[in-house]
C-alpha cells in the first residue's frame, strides 16, 4: 500500500500524511506543484522526528509519478489505483483493496486533477458524508482510507500495544528535503 498526495496545498495535513505513513510503514508521494517548500517548518513540525522513517518520495508531475509506480509491480497501474474523491465513486466501505494499491489523494482545495478523474472513472472511492459538507480534512481523508484500505486488502497494520520506542535516527534532525527521492522524467 502506497499513500499518493497529488498537489497537496497545507503543509500541516502532508506531515500529518508523513506521520502516519512512518506509523504504517508505507511510502508517501508527493505530485508537484506543491503548496509549500519542503523546508517549511510547518511541514517538518507537523511531522515531528519521525521524517527518518518516512520512505518519501517527490514526483515532478502525475506523469513521473505514473512511470515509477510501474516499476516492479506486477499489476497494471490501472488496477492499482484507488483515487479519493468528495464526488463520486464507491463507497470506501464497499470498495475491495489489494496489498500494493496506491491511495490517491488530490489538493485541499481543487481535489483530483479533472483529467486523473477521467483516466481512471471506475477507480474513485469516497468517505460518506452530509450532503451540505463539501469534503472532508485531507489528513482525516488519509488516515481513514489507509487504515480502511490495509484491513480490507488483508494488510498486517502494525504491532503495537502502545508502547513508544525513539527511532535512532530521530536526533539527526533530518528535513523533509533531507529524505526526499525525486523522480522526473527524461527530457
Amino acid at each position: 500500500m502506497e499513500l499518493v498526495l497529488v498537489h497537496p496545498e497545507i503543509p500541516h495535513n502532508t506531515g500529518c500524511a508523513a506521520r502516519l505513513a512512518a506509523a504504517l510503514g508505507v511510502p508517501l508521494h508527493l505530485v508537484e506543484p506543491l503548496g509549500f517548500k519542503l523546508e517549511d517548518r510547518y511541514l517538518k513540525r507537523a511531522g515531528l522526528d519521525y521524517w527518518p522513517m518516512v520512505d518519501l518520495h517527490v514526483h515532478e508531475h502525475w506523469a513521473a509519478a505514473a512511470k515509477a509506480f510501474e516499476v516492479g509491480s506486477k499489476r497494471p497501474l490501472q488496477d492499482r489505483i484507488r483515487m479519493f474523491s468528495a464526488r463520486g465513486g464507491t463507497s470506501l466501505f464497499e470498495s475491495s483493496f489489494e496489498g500494493d494499491d496506491l491511495l490517491i489523494f488530490g489538493s485541499e482545495s481543487k481535489g483530483l486533477p479533472a483529467n486523473l478523474l477521467a483516466s481512471y472513472p471506475k477507480n474513485r472511492v469516497y468517505i460518506p458524508i452530509h450532503q451540505g459538507v463539501r469534503s472532508l480534512n485531507l489528513a482525516n481523508v488519509v488516515c481513514l482510507g489507509a487504515y480502511t484500505a490495509m484491513v480490507a486488502a488483508g494488510q498486517p497494520l502494525p504491532d503495537n500495544a502502545g508502547a513508544y520506542v525513539r527511532d535512532e535516527r530521530a536526533s539527526l534532525g533530518l528535513q523533509p528535503n533531507d529524505i526526499a527521492k525525486s523522480s522526473q522524467l527524461p527530457d
